[in-house]
């Protein structure tokens, strides 16, 4: 862990780097080094994160569009707090090569696990939302979130991937797409799944997420991107301003 260039890449100086520490320490670390671990891990910073960053997304989107419903404005903000759109950011940030974990976590490939880059966003955030407050998580969340929000609206993430796999799969293929959970790996708090979408005899998707369900939703956006060679599913949105 070296927190100095953790914090050139964040682009935040933190004020408690304790606190930046304590974002980046899985529980498998403290697993293994017991007493050795006096500032605990990096869960109840993930808890504040995510509630703070659901606040500041429910509010760019009811300021963005202020004439969306308020039902796909809550599919919009699930799209982009969801734990692959969060561990994209993390990857970008380089916080997986910095995390401290256990050698076991380390070794069946926590640093790249959807799961822990999420939750060390998260608690990156909330530490920061410790240290400065909330404004300054605006000023480093938003523009890396607007980045999310033009590919979740490109690609239609906020829609229900697998009903429209289905339309689109019984119109123009006559088949209906089945689903089958190749993995599912981490602990329970922490799970893992890896899901494939098959039509007729080929996989036509795959995905992964922390549930079954999120995992079949992300197989079925990848078969509909293939399907419609990566063109926009969805209706052109009025932005306010």
């Amino acid at each position: 862990m070296n927190l100095e260039i953790v914090q050139e890449n964040l682009g935040v100086r933190f004020r408690q780097v304790r606190l930046l520490q304590l974002a980046l320490t899985h529980r498998s670390y403290r697993n293994e080094h017991g007493e050795d671990s006096e500032d605990g891990d990096n869960e109840r910073l993930e808890f504040l994160g995510d509630a703070v960053l659901d606040f500041l997304v429910g509010d760019m989107l009811f300021q963005r569009f202020p004439e969306m419903p308020e039902g796909r404005l809550t599919r919009l903000r699930a799209a982009l707090v969801r734990t692959e759109s969060l561990a994209s950011l993390a990857r970008v940030l380089g916080l997986g090569e910095h995390l401290r974990m256990g050698k076991g976590e380390e070794g069946s490939g926590g640093r790249e696990r959807l799961n822990n880059l999420c939750a060390c966003f998260e608690a990156t955030v909330g530490a920061i939302y410790l240290d400065q407050g909330v404004e300054a998580v605006r000023v480093f969340a938003l523009p890396r979130l607007e980045t999310v929000l033009q590919q979740v609206l490109a690609e239609a993430l906020d829609q229900d991937a697998r009903s429209l796999l289905q339309e689109w799969s019984q119109a123009e293929l006559n088949l209906t797409p089945a689903y089958r959970t190749v993995s599912a790996s981490g602990p329970d708090h922490h799970k893992e799944f890896i899901v494939e979408v098959v039509l007729g005899e080929d996989v036509a998707g795959r995905g992964s997420g922390p549930s079954k369900r999120a995992a079949a939703q992300a197989a079925a956006r990848d078969a509909l991107q293939h399907a419609r060679g990566d063109q926009p599913a969805d209706a052109p949105l009025t932005e306010a301003g």
